[in-house]
């Protein structure tokens, strides 16, 4: 079945007097919300006992938990010490998966830099090849790892570069952001056949387990020439996307993925709020 998350804790848990994620399971389990995606954006600092008693309250509350890996992550980096540290962020990162009894950690790809597109793109797709044996090595085999679709002109991570990835191995999974492909591309998904023209070209070049069962970031997003600027709320009424045309695809094609809302504050909120359109279709 489709679910539903947030990306940490919305402003309105800290309002009503909650302090640690520990009791966010059983917040959003009354807000019938499914998962919780955990952020170590600025580092894996989580010891395994807190993580394993984190994993533990949401098992009981039957909520789920996905974890995004450091930001800092970078394939096309060409200083080999570099990668090292990529490769050893995302290891890190499967280790908290586990310890919460997750099976998805997101991962941005890469940064441009300096290079060229084709020359970052071969260094970034050279160095992600080689994931597969090291997370098999560490006993990662079965954790999906899911490279990101970026909102900034400057990353890497199109829709394109996100499919190449994703063919490199069986446990590479596409983590589609709409905010961030509309933002990308100017506004693209403003237009709602859009919407459905992007999910036939993932039909088309994904493996059917991975377009049905992908990750899915939604917000909307203030966007320049450059890109993303920021993330918004569902009452941003200028930059989009709107959520409902998606939500009828994801109903008529039959898709299971998981979505997380990555709104400014207010993602328990408007996470509640796609639900609820999806289940009235």
């Amino acid at each position: 079945m489709i679910k539903f998350g947030v990306a940490g804790n919305s402003a309105s848990f800290y309002a009503e007097g909650h302090e640690s994620t520990l009791e966010a399971a059983a917040w959003l389990k009354k807000r019938d919300l499914d998962v919780f995606e955990y952020s170590f954006g600025r580092g894996v600092t989580l010891n395994e006992s807190t993580a394993k008693k984190i994993g533990a309250a949401f098992a009981a509350e039957g909520v789920g938990l996905t974890v995004h890996a450091p930001y800092f992550i970078n394939f096309a980096n060409p200083d080999p010490e570099m990668i090292a540290k990529s490769v050893g962020y995302v290891l890190s990162s499967c280790k908290k998966a586990a310890d919460f009894g997750s099976d998805r950690v997101v991962v941005h790809p890469a940064t441009q830099g300096k290079a060229t597109r084709e020359e970052a793109r071969a260094v970034m797709m050279k160095n992600i090849s080689a994931l597969p044996e090291i997370l098999s090595d560490n006993g990662y085999s079965g954790i999906k790892i899911c490279f990101e679709t970026m909102g900034k002109t400057a990353q890497m991570g199109t829709v394109d570069e996100i499919i190449d990835i994703t063919a490199l191995s069986p446990d590479f999974y596409p983590c589609i952001d709409f905010g961030h492909i509309n933002a990308r591309e100017q506004g693209i998904l403003n237009n709602p056949l859009n919407y459905n023209t992007l999910l036939q070209k993932l039909y088309d070049f994904l493996p059917e387990n991975k377009f049905i069962a992908m990750h899915v970031h939604f917000s909307k997003i203030q966007y320049g020439a450059k890109g993303e600027i920021r993330h918004l709320t569902f009452s941003d009424d200028t930059y989009g996307p709107d959520f409902r045309p998606l939500m009828e695809l994801f109903r008529e094609k039959g898709m299971s993925p998981i979505v997380i809302c990555e709104s400014d504050g207010t993602q328990a909120e408007d996470a509640a709020e796609m639900k609820r359109y999806y289940m009235s279709l």
